[in-house]
């Protein structure tokens, strides 16, 4: 899926990171279209991570103006982005639809610490299903309105419009996380066997095509996601948030400090 050489650059650059600000990475992963499953051959591999500092770090007066992302150029079709851990589980209390996709991603580049795998046994408590329904409900329009609503239209768009809106009712059916994985999501679409070819037929030239290029609107496809967009919105019972999350992710945060510092007294010797 990943090509070796590529995977090979990725860590060399996730290592260079590590030196370059000092920090240790707890886990990478593909984020974009190769992680949804249906990367063009010439996608960009959408590399995200969490990293944290030395424990000392965040006992600072001034601890909220610094800096908590470490961002670089794209260079040779690789995109590398992370969050500092104390971001990562501050938007993880909100139900961040980012965070929450990162530690479901089945492509792995790194992973040297057992945060994520703490993370991803939280979600269930964490995860609060009405707003996964809105972000998701909500791209998929701004997507829709920007790129699909011509006679002619770039066919590539159509996974960011039917993606989130699947996503979306996968929420509302199971008041759970949806899946990354578009595979996965068009298991709703069993009882829609016109709609699910139309996403097939795309779905082969999206893999086997370095570019789609404009072509006329599928009229199924659009009938289909004008439809989940003017259907009334799904009554999903309001989760209340149980008392215990913020002390959930404050453990989550003091376990990464502890094998942290547990790393470093175990390099040291």
């Amino acid at each position: 899926m990943i090509p070796e050489d590529v995977r090979t650059e990725i860590l060399r650059r996730l290592k260079f990171s590590e030196e370059e600000h000092g920090v240790r990475i707890l886990f990478a992963i593909e984020s974009g279209s190769r992680a949804w499953g249906f990367a063009s051959p010439n996608s960009d591999f959408d590399v995200r991570f969490i990293y944290m500092r030395d424990p000392h770090w965040y006992q600072a007066v001034d601890l909220e103006e610094r800096r908590d992302v470490i961002e670089y150029p794209i260079v040779d079709d690789i995109d590398l982005n992370g969050w500092d851990v104390r971001k990562a589980l501050r938007l993880y209390w909100k139900s961040n639809p980012a965070f929450v996709e990162w530690i479901q991603s089945p492509i792995t580049y790194l992973e040297q610490s057992s945060f994520r795998a703490e993370a991803l046994s939280v979600l269930p408590s964490v995860y609060t299903p009405e707003k996964g329904i809105y972000h998701y409900r909500s791209m998929a329009k701004t997507n829709y309105r920007g790129y699909l609503r011509e006679p002619m239209v770039r066919l590539k768009k159509y996974f960011y419009v039917l993606r989130p809106l699947l996503a979306a009712r996968w929420v509302a059916q199971t008041g759970e996380a949806a899946p990354i994985e578009f595979e996965k999501l068009l298991t709703l679409l069993s009882g829609e066997p016109a709609v699910l070819a139309e996403v097939h037929k795309l779905l082969e030239l999206k893999r086997n095509t370095p570019e789609l290029g404009l072509a006329p609107a599928v009229p199924v496809l659009n009938a289909f996601i004008e439809a989940e967009l003017e259907g009334a919105p799904v009554d999903v019972p309001r989760k209340s948030r149980a008392p215990e999350v913020v002390g959930q992710l404050n453990e989550l945060f003091h376990n990464a400090l502890r094998e942290h510092a547990g790393n470093n007294s175990l390099q040291g010797r």
